[in-house]
Parts: structure tokens; sequence; C-alpha cells
């Protein structure tokens, strides 16, 4: 159908163009709420600044298309295949993107809260400051994705693939992520206040300067984890394996620290709990395999508080 016979429809009050092929056209700046496009053919259509608000694009083909700053709150995107298509800077809100098809699509600075992405695939997607707050990622695949500076506030992740993600600098404070996979994950800057990190698995994982304050890491695996200036205030580490993991210069107190393994971990220059000094030295055993001296020497470097001066005003 040409652009022109397409949009005097919509002037007269056509809204029902299921199965349409618009691939191609030039559809930037339309006024197009409320349209049915169900299993319409967009592919490589321009369709950036649109207002398609409450629009109905159930399994339409919108791949390599131009969505940029468009209008989609409340629209039905149920698995509608957006691969590589540019969404910068829309306006997803409360949009349902079920199964959507998502990988390689650009989502920067997009405004996805409240969204419906359960099962969606967005691997290899970038999601660069995306406002990914109360979305629902139950089951989805976000492989390989780049999410540096979202904020994933109340968001669900149960299930979620977090396969070499890349969150530096993330908002995920009082997020869920008990249990998931985020061995080898860059959460370089990122703020996980009070998040639930229970038995998760962050072997290799570089938390360099990431805040941690009052988060519950119990039984979790930080082996070989980076730390370096990580601030862990009022952290439940009992029962997490600390072996090789590099806590130079991070601020550890009023942190428990009980029953964790620190076989060849590092502590200089680290703020630790006077309670659990004892025990630390107990358990200190092997070095750390970046320096030249062992971890009961690391301990001898680090200051260990009676009490958590640096919280009082907190």
């Amino acid at each position: 159908m040409q652009v022109g016979h397409f949009l005097e429809l919509y002037e007269t009050g056509y809204r029902d163009f299921a199965a349409i092929h618009l691939n191609g056209k030039d559809l930037q700046r339309r006024i197009l709420v409320d349209v049915n496009l169900r299993q319409a053919d967009l592919t490589g259509t321009n369709l950036s600044r649109s207002f398609l608000t409450q629009a109905c694009l159930v399994a339409a083909d919108l791949s390599r298309t131009d969505l940029s700053y468009a209008k989609l709150n409340q629209a039905n995107l149920l698995e509608a295949n957006l691969t590589k298509a540019c969404l910068r800077g829309a306006f997803l809100v409360r949009s349902c993107l079920v199964k959507a098809r998502l990988s390689g699509a650009n989502l920067a600075h997009t405004n996805l809260r409240g969204a419906d992405l359960t099962d969606a695939n967005l691997s290899g997607a970038n999601l660069v400051g995306a406002n990914l707050r109360a979305t629902n990622l139950s089951g989805a695949n976000l492989a390989w994705t780049n999410l540096s500076g979202v904020r994933l506030g109340g968001a669900a992740l149960e299930k979620t693939s977090l396969q070499n993600v890349n969150l530096e600098g993330a908002f995920l404070n009082g997020v869920n992520l008990a249990g998931a996979d985020l061995s080898g994950v860059n959460l370089k800057d990122a703020k996980l206040n009070g998040a639930d990190l229970r038995g998760t698995n962050l072997t290799a994982a570089c938390l360099t300067h990431a805040t941690l304050r009052g988060a519950d890491l119990r039984g979790a695996n930080l082996t070989g984890a980076r730390l370096e200036g990580a601030y862990l205030a009022q952290a439940n580490l009992t029962g997490a394996v600390l072996n090789r993991a590099d806590f130079n210069r991070a601020n550890l107190e009023a942190t428990q620290l009980s029953q964790t393994l620190i076989d060849s971990a590092s502590f200089t220059e680290s703020i630790l709990p006077i309670y659990d000094r004892t025990y630390l030295y107990e358990v200190a055993t092997g070095a750390p395999p970046w320096l030249r001296c062992s971890t009961r020497e690391t301990l001898d470097q680090a200051q260990f508080v009676t009490h958590p001066y640096s919280l009082l005003d907190a």
C-alpha cells in the first residue's frame, strides 16, 4: 500500500491495517495512535518520532526499523520481530514485549518502565542508560547485552540469562538476583545496595568501586572476584566463598564474615570489623597470586574497626 493512501484511510478513522506491507516507507513524525498493525511488514520503515501509543504490533516484522524517539507507551508488541531495530530514546512505558525478538537492537536511553519483556530475546542489544525500573524480564535472554548505566530497581529477573552482560555503573539497588549466574560480569561502579545476592555466582566478576551496602551475599561465590575499593558496609557475607578475591581498599565495616572461605584472598588497606578479626586470621591461608605476600600478611595491613564510624551520620 502506498503511504498516502494509508494515511488517508487512517485520517478517516480506519484503524485495522493487519498484515499490511509498508516495508521501507517513510512514516516519521506521524500520529498513528491505536492503529492495528498486527503481522504487518514494516522492515526498514522509518517511524522515528511517530506516535504509536496503544498500537497493536503483535507479530509484526519491525526488523531494522527506525523507531528512535517514537512514543510506544502501552503498545502491544507481543512476539514482534525487532531484530537490529533502532529504538534509541523511544518511550515504551507499560508496553508488552513478551517473546519479542530484540537481538542486536539499539535501545539506548529507552524508557521501558513497567514494560513486560517476559521471555524476550535481547541478546547483544544496546541498552545503555535505559530505564528498566519495574520491568518484567523473567526468562529473558540478555546475554552479551550492554546494560551500563541502566536503572533496574524493582525489575523481575527470575530465570533471566545474564551471561557476559555489561552492568558497569548500573543501578541495581534492592534487586533480587539470588542464585543468578553473574560469573565474569562487569559490575564496576554498580549500585547494589540492599540487593539479594544469596547463592549468586560472582566468580571472576568485576565489582571494583561497586556499592553493596546492606547487600545479602550469604553463600555467594566470589572466587577470583575484583572488589578493590568496593563499599560493603553492613553487607552479609556469611558462608560466602571469597577465595582469591581482591578486597584491597574495600570497606567491609559492620559486615558479617563468619564461615567465609578466604584462601589466597587479599585485604590490603581494607576496613574490616573487629569482631571477625580472630576468625579471619584463623582461616587465612595461601597467598594472592598477584602479590608477594600471604593472605595473613594482607590482613596485617588492614584496619580493624570496633564500630562503624563512617556510618554514624548515614
